[in-house]
């Protein structure tokens, strides 16, 4: 045997002296814990779930159809609301959690805060995990512990209710608040819209002609008047200019030279009937080259040819002098309106005539449109702002009401969708609670309360032994003196001694087995429901 393996077995040699300790240290660890186990209270943990999917088929057909609401919100509210102290006290009331007999304030609030404790309200999606389960729906569970296990039931019951009906109910009531409130504020806005056309008729039918129109305002109108008055007046400028220049070309000497040469050209046909000056001017012209072919200067006929001519002549510049101040019959006497320049200058010189009377007409209505717009200078501006304030009104009080009157209908058909099962709830789990106590783990804890026992008296009779150390081998006792030993000195009555120590053994024995059967007996009683607390025990029976 080994050094060590000797040392151990004396220590505990030394310890077994004090074996009647320890089992009576661990009968009284053992008993105090279990009466410990035994005071506690059960707790039964009552659990319920429920499927809600917010994505059915309906959903993507109405989109854009109805009112955009979050559904996921609202139960994530609902669920919140649900640990509120308002619905908590209600739930606890209707439980007998919370007794009408505890009326202190501070009482209430500490229940009413481990009442909350108590309850866990947990969501997850019920989709595949790759695909974080988008529209596969969610599955929420409420968890309920307590001492009674018919009022964990009740509770866990009146959770799951509430969580539905909340959810279903509120989103009718809160559909039915919103389209009422919608047919009111319709209403409303159509009383609104109504008085709002009433008075933009009635103004408009006292100021016609005042209101501002299509080009603009009032200021707008009259710069653009001022602005068309000036342009007809630069062009009626440009227009007596060009008339002036073509009075000027009509009158001067290369329209009488065009009018002369035209003359000429058409001085043959009349001549027979005695025609134009310069027509006879040629006729005489001629003669006079006839006659002196045939005789002198001096010949009678040949004076009087040229004395005639003379005259004629004399005659033609008297008609151009008149040509060239437009008189009328000198043009007709002269033949100029023969001639086709003369004609053209005469005819541009017309229609720039047409185009300065109609220039002067337009100039005439812009200067009277300018100032009757200058008479409205103080009153326009007014009408024109009164005017545009009952136009902005009457055209917010038109979008609003349309814009109720749209979530009106999408409201309704909300409704309807919700009616025809836009949202589904499933129970996946009813509420239940096991018959057997979530916590504690008694069957555990008694037998771990046996071993600590155990621990305990083993360590009460080494710590004795470490208090009152005595020699038990000679090995030890070597080793405590040093000395030299020459012989052991043995028992007088050996059998006798053995005769005592069986039976002490046995007696040992007997209390380890009474030990160990007070482990079953907790057992027993465990399971049989026998607790320390009263009302945990009332409990069980009534269970």
């Amino acid at each position: 045997m080994t050094p060590a393996l000797e040392q151990a077995f004396d220590e505990l040699q030394s310890a077994w002296r004090f074996r009647w300790v320890a089992i009576a240290a661990a009968f009284a660890v053992a008993l105090a814990g279990w009466l410990v186990v035994f005071s506690l209270p059960d707790r039964y943990v009552a659990e319920t779930s429920v499927f809600v999917d917010t994505s059915t088929a309906l959903k993507p057909a109405l989109k854009g159809l109805t009112a955009d609401q979050s559904v996921d919100a609202e139960i994530n509210y609902v669920r919140e609301a649900l640990l509120a102290d308002p619905q908590l006290e209600k739930i606890a009331v209707h439980t007998g959690v919370l007794a009408p007999s505890v009326t202190d304030p501070r009482e209430r609030a500490a229940l009413l805060k481990a009442f909350g404790e108590r309850i866990t309200l947990t969501v997850t999606a019920a989709g595949p995990e790759g695909q974080g389960g988008a529209g596969a729906g969610s599955i929420y569970s409420v968890t309920y512990k307590d001492v009674d296990r018919a009022r964990s039931l009740r509770v866990v019951t009146i959770l799951l209710n509430s969580f539905v009906g909340e959810i279903l109910g509120g989103k009718k009531q809160g559909a039915q608040s919103a389209q009422t409130f919608l047919e009111t504020q319709i209403k409303d806005y159509a009383q609104r819209l109504s008085a709002a056309e009433d008075r933009l008729a009635t103004f408009k039918k006292h100021n016609v002609g005042l209101m501002p129109s299509e080009q603009g305002g009032y200021f707008t109108q009259l710069q653009n008047e001022t602005d068309a008055a000036q342009k007809v007046d630069t062009e009626l400028s440009i227009a007596l200019s060009r008339r002036e220049e073509l009075e000027r070309q009509l009158h001067g000497d290369a329209a009488v030279s065009a009018a002369g040469g035209g003359a000429m050209i058409a001085g043959v046909a009349g001549a027979a009937a005695g025609g134009d000056t310069l027509s006879r001017i040629q006729e005489t012209q001629a003669k006079l080259d006839e006659l002196l072919l045939k005789y002198t200067d001096r010949y009678p006929d040949v004076i009087a040819t040229r004395a005639a001519l003379k005259a004629l002549k004399k005659q033609r510049a008297i008609e151009l002098a008149a040509l060239r101040r437009g008189d009328a019959s000198a043009i007709a006497a002269s033949g100029a309106g023969n001639s086709p320049v003369y004609q053209s200058m005469q005819v541009e010189l017309n229609r720039i005539e047409v185009d300065i009377a109609a220039l002067r007409r337009e100039l005439q209505q812009h200067q009277s449109t300018v100032a009757d717009l200058r008479k409205r200078l103080n009153s326009a501006p007014q009408i024109e702002a009164e005017y545009q304030q009952l136009t902005r009104d009457y055209a917010v009080n038109k979008a609003e009401y349309t814009a109720l009157v749209e979530s009106y209908q999408k409201a309704r058909l909300g409704q309807q969708a919700d009616n025809a099962g836009s949202m589904r709830f499933e129970i996946v789990q009813p509420p239940t609670v096991p018959p057997v106590p979530a916590w504690p783990k008694r069957i555990f804890l008694l037998c771990f309360i046996w071993v600590a026992a155990l621990g305990c008296g083993g360590v009460a009779a080494y710590g004795l032994h470490r208090l009152r150390p005595v020699v038990g081998s000679l090995r030890a006792l070597k080793q405590m003196t040093e000395f030299p030993v020459f012989g052991v000195v043995g028992l007088a009555y050996p059998s006798r001694q053995q005769l005592l120590v069986r039976r002490h053994l046995r007696r040992f024995s007997m209390a380890a087995a009474g030990f160990a059967a007070a482990l079953g007996i907790a057992l027993v009683l465990s399971g049989s429901g026998v607790r320390l607390n009263p009302h945990t025990t009332q409990t069980e029976v009534t269970s």
